[in-house]
């Protein structure tokens, strides 16, 4: 099967998507606007062949590249796991006649007003919402979602460019702020725990699902640097208390009818129990989420969708052994990476639990942490027991300190 596989290389997980298809016999072809010799190592060795397209964003000439391409090379699937080429991925099935999702499909999967339209039409219980285009619209929304609310791109990815309002002279502020975004979508804000509910489907049937838990809130992490963001993916995902929000999951794939590949919803679970539905994507989850959930059952979902998009099948077994975490790390100060405190103590008293330590080395360049999830590096836990786990994160959230300079030379 020769699979088209969008932006291989980028963002930095594809190449390991790219790889899974490789391991289970696709012939992978590229399409991406770096060449094939600026790919990553692992995906550049798992794609046969590539399109150089000088820009994804230039939907027309892509198209007429992969046109010319099909007359002489068979594409049987194309694939796109990155947002923002979903509805040119499916525009492309459509011109070439393949299967997977069509723009029809796609658009309530990037379309946050379309997609909870979908799902209040079956039942299921969304944030009062609405579609802002004009700022007279979104002072009228706001009016009738009523305070405190979300703000949000209807496209948008990754809480960029969000931003809670508790009131209209809160809402005036952030108008200059969102000149660049075309449309956005104006929420109710709810107040409670933001949970996951991750999933590889393959013929409209789950064959593996995901829950994780954040902490903090997603838009406290992007608005307080001094925190150690975390994000738990859960082992005893048959809890009680998770019922309701993995049984609200089932329902809105049933409601948008997805049928083959990976999906990140996020939902809220309120102290009542209530629980309501965030959003979701036709994608997996970021900031190197897939890794927890494979570190969680010892498996590999990269090579898991593989198998589902190419073979329409999941072979691996689950064994959900742990609970896994990730803590993202912000150095203190500007600048270099000066020093890191706290890794040595911290190895030697929980190394056995430790999946992988990935934080930048002193002298690299301090990462803009409003502008990626992942700051100066993150480290991945895991546990048999939640609580364990909990003190554990703790313990790299507090003692582990990173901390930059601007004077910092390397030799």
């Amino acid at each position: 099967m020769n699979v088209l596989m969008f932006s291989p290389g980028y963002p930095a997980e594809m190449q390991h998507f790219t790889r899974g298809l490789a391991e289970v016999g696709a012939n992978v072809i590229g399409l991406g606007d770096q060449p094939k010799a600026s790919l990553p190592e692992i995906a550049r060795a798992a794609v046969g062949d590539h399109i150089h397209a000088r820009s994804l964003a230039d939907e027309e000439r892509v198209i007429r590249q992969v046109a010319e391409y099909a007359r002489r090379v068979r594409i049987d699937r194309v694939e796109c796991l990155w947002e923002p080429y979903m509805i040119l991925a499916a525009r492309l099935r459509e011109m070439l006649e393949l299967p997977g999702m069509t723009v029809e499909q796609t658009l309530p999967f990037r379309d946050k007003e379309i997609m909870k339209d979908v799902l209040d039409a079956a039942g299921i219980r969304t944030p009062r919402h609405g579609r802002g285009t004009t700022v007279a619209e979104c002072r009228e929304v706001a009016e009738r979602v009523g305070f405190p609310l979300i703000v949000k791109p209807v496209a948008g990815a990754g809480s960029a460019d969000t931003y809670r309002v508790d009131s209209g002279d809160e809402l005036e502020a952030i108008f200059p702020a969102l000149r660049h975004v075309p449309q956005v979508t104006i929420e109710e804000f709810i107040d409670g725990e933001d949970m996951t509910f991750d999933t590889v489907c393959v013929g409209g049937a789950v064959a593996h699902f995901n829950i994780c838990r954040y902490w903090p809130r997603a838009l406290e992490s992007k608005t307080h640097e001094w925190l150690s963001p975390q994000t738990y993916a859960l082992r005893d995902v048959e809890d009680p208390a998770l019922a309701s929000g993995r049984e609200m999951g089932f329902a809105v794939l049933a409601a948008l009818g997805f049928e083959t590949g990976y999906t990140h919803m996020e939902w809220y679970r309120t102290s009542s129990g209530e629980v309501v539905f965030g959003e979701i994507a036709a994608r997996p989850p970021g900031v190197r989420t897939v890794d927890l959930i494979n570190y969680a059952s010892d498996i590999d979902t990269y090579r898991g969708w593989a198998e589902a998009v190419v073979h329409a099948r999941w072979t691996q077994p689950i064994e959900r052994r742990f609970n896994s975490c990730w803590v993202i790390k912000r150095a203190r100060g500007q600048g270099r990476i000066e020093r890191i405190e706290g890794l040595a103590s911290l190895l030697q008293e929980y190394g056995s639990w430790i999946c992988d330590v990935d934080l930048l080395p002193v002298g690299a360049p301090r990462r803009n942490w409003k502008a990626t999830l992942i700051s100066d590096g993150m480290v991945f836990l895991r546990h048999p027991e939640i609580g364990t786990l909990e003190e554990i994160a703790d313990a790299f959230a507090t003692r582990l300190r990173m901390y930059a300079a601007q004077d910092v030379r390397t030799s």
